[in-house]
């Protein structure tokens, strides 16, 4: 199975931006379609981005569309988000995430990393 590693996080200001990178060991990410999810606190898990297995198509939650940008290096196996205009609720602990091929891009995914921690400050 595949196994998750986020990094990237940080303490940045609103406006500011962050490139999150998820990078996976065991297998190739090949074999999965990825997600990046948060989790603020006090609140439920959510859905911020996907890609297609292809790499290619993508699926953004309407809070983050326009500002973040989910990519694939398959090369260097690992999967980033791109945070630009970051605001104060963007604030939260950001989960990759790894679905099979040709599945929901907000459905069920099989293998999560540990998350790391962005904080925006007003």
């Amino acid at each position: 199975q595949v196994q998750l590693e986020e990094s990237g996080g940080g303490l940045v200001q609103a406006g500011g931006s962050l490139r999150l990178s998820c990078a996976a060991s065991g297998r190739s990410l090949r074999e999965y379609a990825m997600g990046w999810f948060r989790q603020a606190p006090g609140k439920e898990r959510e859905f911020v981005a996907a890609l297609g297995w292809s790499g290619i198509t993508t699926d953004y939650a309407d809070s983050v569309k326009g500002r973040f940008t989910i990519s694939i290096d398959s090369a260097r196996n690992t999967v980033y988000l791109q945070m630009n205009s970051l605001k104060p609720w963007d604030t939260a602990v950001y989960y990759c995430a790894a679905r099979l091929p040709f599945t929901d891009y907000r459905g069920k995914y099989s293998y999560w990393g540990q998350g790391t921690q962005v904080t925006v400050s007003a």
